[in-house]
């Protein structure tokens, strides 16, 4: 243990590690958390957090790796300084990091470096990040020998890479796969499904596989006068993906469902052009979309499906509807899955911004039951867009509900066909 006195508190650590290795809020690849425990007012009796800290280690969740809970744990293609140049496949690494700061005893480097050893059981990389004048050649030693990053901060918030790891393949876990969700194009932290109804992203690949201009095409045959929202939505249901073209230009081009989605359609009407006709005709219905038109509800189901929250959804839905809870509430869903599922649940159900995890959360990362019952502790994207197009493909039984107008206690999330 480096016993000498230092100035910088673990969260200030944090927050310039957070910094260094999360530096944009808005990249669309990365996502990190840092642990519920630094939601806290105070870090040490009289000490309290500067809020301007805690907003920027927001937001928070309890995200068990290895045999812990990190510091912080995140997502990101990190920069050749921070990490060794070997690649594991395409996906960015999981990173983990334990953060030690100034205590009455000192800084505990060491300690540190074993508990980010010890997150390489599921993590791709792991960091011990302290004081920089706290680490000491033995800690350097230590570190390289269990393959641990290094990160010196100083007083004035730069972060050093003293000792940089290399990327390990590791298993991926529940709780490893909430953060990696939150990271891809299909997660709801920084974004949404900004529409209700699946008809408005199926339309989107016809759209643009049909001759002209997408946008154009979609407002035409009253598909959706929305286009940006609909393309994102179609992006997160992976019927497309989005891109950089020619001279920095956006580009979309359609994925192998958003493929099939144009098959499909070709096959029954003979051309694109012909089946968003047939869209024109659902302009304004408020039908069910599976009575309205069963086969296109049927493929809104698959393509559902494919989206990775509504498989987790159905499956403990049912499960819910084994043991007697036949039309649960908003707030017994998330109860039940976050004990089988707590950091997928906080990350599927919860927003991350305006301190509602800390409103939401304990220290523990344990659920406040009264936080529950307030409708605007929840993403809309999950309790309204994607609810509601649950309900038009068949599988739930009731609409969605934007947040301003969220009863949870009597949100009904049932299985319309249990089995």
């Amino acid at each position: 243990m480096s016993s000498a006195a230092r100035s910088l508190s673990e969260p200030q650590v944090l927050a310039h590690t957070k910094r260094r290795l999360f530096p944009a809020a808005d990249e669309s690849t990365a996502y990190a958390v840092a642990d519920t425990q630094f939601s806290m007012a105070e870090w040490l009796p009289g000490r309290p957090v500067d809020p301007a800290v805690r907003d920027c280690l927001a937001p928070f969740n309890h995200v068990r790796i290895g045999g812990g809970y990190p510091d912080l744990v995140g997502v990101r293609t990190l920069e050749s300084d921070l990490l060794a140049v070997e690649r594991l496949g395409e996906e960015p690494p999981l990173i983990a990091v334990e953060a030690k700061g100034e205590t009455s005893g000192g800084v505990d480097t060491q300690r540190g470096i074993l508990q980010a050893y010890d997150r390489l059981h599921e993590a791709n990389a792991a960091y011990l990040a302290a004081p920089a004048t706290a680490i000491s050649e033995t800690d350097r030693t230590l570190a390289r020998e269990l393959n641990v990053g290094v990160l010196g901060v100083d007083s004035a918030g730069e972060v050093d890479a003293l000792e940089v790891p290399r990327v390990v393949g590791n298993r991926t876990t529940t709780e490893a796969t909430a953060l990696r969700f939150q990271a891809s194009a299909q997660g709801v932290a920084d974004a949404s499904f900004g529409l209700n109804h699946p008809k408005n992203y199926l339309g989107y690949p016809l759209a643009h596989y049909a001759a002209g201009d997408t946008g154009a095409l979609l407002s035409e045959y009253k598909v959706v006068s929305a286009v940006d929202s609909a393309r994102q939505g179609a992006a997160f249901l992976g019927l497309i993906e989005e891109g950089v073209g020619v001279e920095g230009s956006a580009s979309v081009e359609l994925t192998s469902l958003g493929e099939e989605v144009v098959r499909f359609a070709t096959g029954r009407y003979g051309s694109v052009e012909a089946a968003l006709e047939e869209f024109e005709t659902w302009y304004r219905s408020g039908k069910r979309f599976v009575d309205l038109a069963p086969a296109w509800g049927q493929l809104a189901r698959r393509v559902l499906f494919d989206y990775e929250a509504t498989a987790l959804l159905v499956r403990e839905l049912q499960c819910m509807h084994d043991d007697g809870i036949t039309e649960p509430s908003l707030v017994d869903v998330v109860e039940y899955l976050h004990e089988l599922h707590p950091s997928f649940t906080v990350e599927l159900f919860l927003r991350g911004a305006d301190g509602v995890r800390r409103r939401v959360l304990t220290e523990d990362g344990e659920l406040r039951p009264a936080a529950l019952e307030d409708g605007s502790v929840y993403h809309s994207p999950t309790v309204f867009q994607l609810k509601a197009m649950l309900y038009h493909s068949g599988i739930l039984t009731h609409r969605g509900a934007e947040p301003s107008r969220l009863e949870p206690l009597e949100d009904v999330w049932a299985l319309r066909e249990p089995v």
